[in-house]
């Protein structure tokens, strides 16, 4: 590994990490800002709420089952830095297993699945009949994407970026293609929209295997050894696999549910103040994406710091890649302050959406700016897998956020809750600062 100080990691380093993790990340919210933009410029303002229920809903599945990727990550690091390859193939086909199942019964429950999520939300029911139309077909996407999210989380752990960058462009791009195709071009609607996103994620997973098989072969490994079952099923593994997961899921939920308030609440002023919202979501998102580059970099450097009980190794690559994730926040605020307004015609030509998102669009750009620090801190704490101080910190900052939203939102109506939203992602750092004291001295034991 190219590294400065005396082996250890510099700025140029954690960007080389980054930088493949960033481009493929940028994939993903332009996939959403596609999708926003040929449903929003059909001018129907119903449709385009229904693609923000159903990408809600997705959200909660897919970033709910985040533990295949985030769990992967760390103990891939963690088994690479102790140079246990077998420990090391075991861990993916585990998450394999993991999540082919669970997107399997997703597909077997989608019925069930339909009905309890789109109950919880108050929405017009309009757009909830078209969004359990675009559910009823993405949901045979799951699956897949279930399966590539753990193949994911072993390249990010074991620095392998360019890989990932791989199957993201093909992805995404293919899902951008298809859903213009059938939603643009042959008028499918909100339909095309699913069907496009399914069909590129099965063959995003063929991809993704064809690469980690030929990884191992590479690392001096037959990839039929990944099916090396007594060691794949050992109790202590699957319990350390277990816990890490579990506690991820449950962070996962907690922070998914806080999302799903914002916009079930938004959902309550209407369809113009949800698709408004919708808007400027995507710019954090894009956002988020950017920055999630740097905590996935992270991620790496802190499991092999914690594999080697190396603090120096933990405590530049925690400044380091702080430092490079602040800078670029600051620059991502300023041009969704400044170039916000542009965007906004871009992905809708609804004149009442368009009215309302640039006048939210200052907290979007003050959320991105404030948002760094919770990513990065999520970064440091998966890679060390103290996953039980993330699932409380989630807690604390959610309760935080529910409360600053009981108080804000009945007086000043969707400024009320872009602040309490606000306060949400400032808490989520100060939750896991509480921890980072102790995560710290774990380094060394």
């Amino acid at each position: 590994m190219s590294q400065g100080d005396g082996g250890l990691p510099s700025h140029r380093r954690i960007f080389s990490l980054a930088w493949p993790i960033i481009l493929a990340n940028c994939t993903v919210p332009l996939l959403g800002l596609a999708d926003t933009a040929v449903i929003g410029r059909s001018g129907d303002a119903r449709a385009l709420a229904a693609i923000a229920l159903g990408a809600l809903i997705f959200n909660f599945i897919y970033w709910g089952c985040g533990f295949l990727r985030m769990g992967t990550t760390g103990l891939s690091a963690q088994a690479a830095g102790e140079g246990n390859e077998a420990e090391l193939r075991a861990t993916l086909m585990r998450a394999l297993i993991i999540g082919a199942a669970i997107g399997i019964i997703g597909v077997a429950s989608q019925h069930w699945i339909i009905q309890f999520s789109l109950g919880l939300l108050s929405a017009d029911e309009g757009a909830e009949a078209i969004a359990a139309q675009y559910i009823a077909i993405r949901i045979w996407g799951a699956p897949a994407s279930l399966a590539t999210f753990a193949i994911m989380g072993a390249f990010i752990g074991l620095a392998r970026s360019d890989l990932l960058l791989k199957v993201q462009l093909l992805l995404n791009g293919l899902n951008i293609v298809l859903d213009v195709l059938f939603a643009g071009f042959l008028g499918w609607g909100v339909q095309g929209i699913a069907l496009g996103t399914a069909l590129a994620e099965w063959t995003a997973l063929l991809l993704a295997l064809f690469l980690a098989v030929r990884l191992f072969q590479q690392r001096g490994e037959d990839g039929l050894v990944l099916f090396e079952w007594p060691r794949i099923f050992r109790r202590h593994a699957l319990l350390r696999s277990f816990s890490v997961n579990r506690d991820i899921f449950l962070r996962t939920l907690l922070m998914l549910f806080g999302f799903g308030w914002f916009t079930n609440e938004a959902a309550q002023f209407g369809n113009v103040t949800l698709g408004a919202n919708h808007v400027l979501l995507q710019f954090i998102t894009f956002s988020a994406y950017l920055l999630d580059g740097y905590a996935n970099a992270t991620e790496p450097l802190i499991g092999n710091a914690v594999g080697a009980r190396n603090v120096r190794l933990f405590d530049l690559a925690v400044r380091r890649s702080m430092t490079l994730a602040g800078a670029t926040a600051l620059v991502l605020a300023m041009l969704i302050y400044g170039l916000g307004p542009s965007g906004i015609l871009l992905l809708t030509d609804i004149e009442a959406v368009r009215e309302l998102a640039r006048t939210f669009l200052p907290y979007s750009a003050a959320y991105v700016l404030l948002a760094f620090g919770a990513f990065q801190l999520d970064g440091i704490f998966i890679g060390a897998t103290q996953t039980r101080d993330m699932r409380n910190a989630s807690v604390i900052s959610l309760g935080a956020f529910l409360l600053a939203s009981w108080l804000l939102t009945p007086r000043w109506g969707n400024h009320g809750l872009w602040l309490a939203m606000i306060i949400y992602v400032v808490a989520r750092a100060a939750a896991l600062m509480i921890y980072f004291p102790r995560l710290r001295a774990r380094v060394r034991e």
